[in-house]
């Protein structure tokens, strides 16, 4: 007895079998959608036929959705998303206007999830319109790095989608509100420090910011000598005799001149913090 066997498929006939298969989807998908666009809004058969249009198509939706991964959100979500704009994207459609469906329904499908990037991920609330931005210059830095061969200027991404670099800029420093990073994020060689613990807990930060805020009116009352003597020895880190040195006077002089200045500043100080 002799058993013949069937030769084993090659890669073209697997190609040729899946590009088949898929125009049979193709065409299955786009008769649901001509079906349930030509029969009633109030005819009882129609939200079947309509799940089965959404089923058909998921295919397209997750293609698109897939095209956005690796951006720093699950794919599942974004398939969620893209899903959600297909729905209304079979719900919307109008075959009246001239457009087949999947002209419509990939600008719908991808609006929605750029819109979860736009209003979903990010970290600090910023203004629509930087959030827009960020997504325009996204896609002029991947299609002029492709067209130029390098990575591409501000001005080239201002010339590319006809605004300033100006505002190129502020869309750059914008971005930067899309992430945040854990206070418990490992830091240094060994990473045995977290970045949480680089910052000081203490309360004392309040009483700097007044110091700061009420020491400049105060230099303001000194006289120019006495301003350039605190100046010298405070902000230049000079020795009284380096001052002396400068002003062409006694290292004595210097110290009964910065006594005196230092009095002065602190009256005045005083005086502003109970005004």
């Amino acid at each position: 007895m002799t058993i013949t066997t069937a030769p084993a498929a090659t890669a073209q006939d697997v190609a040729e079998r899946d590009t088949l298969t898929d125009a049979r989807s193709a065409d299955a998908a786009t008769g649901l959608i001509a079906a349930l666009t030509a029969m009633p809004a109030d005819h009882p058969g129609r939200p079947a036929l309509r799940d089965r249009a959404i089923e058909a198509w998921l295919p397209l939706a997750r293609h698109l959705a897939k095209r956005y991964s690796g951006r720093g959100e699950l794919t599942d979500d974004l398939v969620q998303t893209a899903t959600v704009g297909l729905i209304k994207a079979v719900d919307r459609f109008d075959a009246s206007r001239g457009v087949d469906f999947a002209g419509y329904a990939i600008p719908t499908i991808v609006g929605e999830v750029k819109r979860h990037f736009r209003d979903r991920t990010w970290s600090i609330r910023v203004p629509r319109r930087l959030q827009e931005m960020r997504l325009a210059i996204s896609e002029a830095n991947n299609t002029l790095t492709h067209k130029l061969g390098r990575s591409p200027l501000v001005a080239d991404i201002a010339a590319y989608l006809g605004v300033t670099e100006e505002e190129v800029l502020e869309g750059l420093e914008g971005a930067r509100a899309y992430s945040a990073t854990s206070l418990s994020t490992p830091i240094g060689p060994d990473g045995g420090t977290e970045l949480g613990d680089t910052i000081s807990d203490e309360n004392n930060d309040y009483d700097e910011v007044d110091l700061r805020a009420s020491i400049g009116p105060a230099l303001a009352m000194l006289d120019a000598r006495e301003q350039r003597i605190i100046s010298l020895r405070f902000y230049g880190n000079l020795t009284q005799s380096q001052i002396a040195d400068q002003l062409g006077i006694s290292q004595m002089h210097v110290s009964r001149l910065l006594t005196k200045a230092l009095t002065k500043l602190r009256g005045h100080m005083d005086v502003a913090a109970f005004s």
